[in-house]
């Protein structure tokens, strides 16, 4: 079974606080009509703090899509190697162990995707497979881990990386004042993550089934629309209610796999928002505790899109994992609308941490290092390591 291993995070280390967000709504919207509820939804979020890429005073400012894209391509070059290095420690393995890059990102575009910068810049082989999934939203985690699963499945000694990078802020556009957009302002922030799927070996969630499942008739409840400012997020108030037709079909997964979905050990799911996760607890009939990493990441973090199901999972590691073969759920859920899940039981390997220079396969690594991926290793930790 291929086994997912614990998750590195990182998040930038500016900080807007829920009480600084909702002093600048007041002041820039001060005539907004529907002020009011913009700000009782933002503070019913449960956000506490969100991280960004930039001090506030320049995240309110857009100057153009290109700029911003720009940073996008400047920030992910600069932050995401130093969390793909913990996520293969972890998992203790080497860059020249992986088989495909699996990235996830939809706050920003490249091409070619970052894997292709990756893989000529960090040691990855020539020959590894690249998979930039860039329309799925908040669903792409959840995505990433199974389509890493899919691989692994068909490759038994394969491993696969998994990489979430969403730089939310860059994405805020001052003319929109729907209500969606007012309360989007106070509840996305940026983050990266990324985590390793072992085909053989590992400690972690050893995943057994995934599968997927779109809402009909939901597709422009979540959506961008792509202008000359770039992209303009557009949430649908009939957004948060969304658990109601997903709970079923999160229980049609566990039975086909024998298992009762209000009956497992733990739950890693993609925290939206509290009522997501309020009304799932209530549709699974399991008690709001088995939430618990998901709502901390959504307290400390915002909704960081992609990237929540693997910051939720590395705070089940920090927490002490679960028992051997305990039983959880895994998933995440966006645009479309759309699902996507996967099950799989807690696993401790054994195995020997590999020795420097030797790939996990026995051979040695011989790709050549660059300069500046060593030295990014050897200065003292990041002001926004965390995890």
């Amino acid at each position: 079974m291929a086994t997912l291993c614990r998750p590195a995070v990182s998040v930038p280390e500016h900080v807007i606080t829920m009480e600084e967000t909702l002093e600048l709504a007041r002041t820039i919207h001060a005539d907004h009509p529907q002020l009011p509820l913009a700000l009782r939804l933002m503070e019913n979020t449960g956000v506490r703090k969100r991280h960004i890429l930039r001090p506030i005073e320049e995240t309110l400012k857009h100057p153009g899509f290109e700029q911003r894209n720009t940073v996008y391509e400047a920030e992910a070059k600069a932050r995401v190697p130093a969390v793909i290095h913990r996520a293969l420690e972890d998992a203790e393995l080497r860059p020249a162990d992986i088989d495909v890059i699996i990235y996830v990102s939809c706050t920003g575009f490249m091409m070619p995707s970052l894997t292709a910068w990756l893989i000529n810049t960090m040691g990855f082989r020539s020959d590894t497979r690249q998979v930039p999934i860039a329309q799925l939203g908040c669903a792409a985690g959840g995505a990433a881990i199974n389509r890493a699963h899919d691989f692994c499945s068909a490759y038994p000694d394969a491993n696969a990386l998994i990489v979430a990078c969403e730089f939310c802020s860059l994405c805020y556009q001052p003319t929109d004042l729907g209500v969606g957009n007012l309360l989007s302002n106070g509840l996305f922030g940026d983050g990266i993550a990324a985590a390793v799927m072992r085909g053989r070996g590992g400690t972690g969630v050893s995943l057994e089934r995934n599968g997927s499942y779109l809402v009909p008739e939901t597709v422009d409840w979540i959506a961008y629309d792509v202008r000359e400012t770039g992209f303009h997020f557009k949430l649908d108030k009939r957004v948060p209610g969304t658990m109601e037709p997903l709970a079923p079909a999160l229980k049609e997964l566990a039975g086909q796999h024998g298992w009762d979905a209000s009956d497992l050990d733990f739950y890693i799911i993609h925290a939206g928002g509290p009522r997501i996760l309020d009304d799932l607890s209530r549709f699974l009939e399991v008690p709001a505790e088995a939430f618990r990493f998901s709502r901390a990441t959504l307290t400390e973090y915002g909704n960081i899109a992609s990237a929540v199901v693997l910051d939720a999972l590395r705070r089940m590691f920090d927490e002490g994992g679960a028992p051997e073969s305990a039983r959880g759920l895994l998933a995440g859920f966006g645009p479309g609308i759309t699902a996507e899940m996967s099950l799989g039981r807690w696993t401790t390997s054994a195995s020997p941490r590999v020795p420097a220079g030797v790939s996990a396969r026995g051979s040695v690594a011989t790709a050549a290092t660059p300069r500046a991926f060593v030295d990014a290793y050897t200065d003292t930790e990041e002001p926004g390591r965390a995890g």
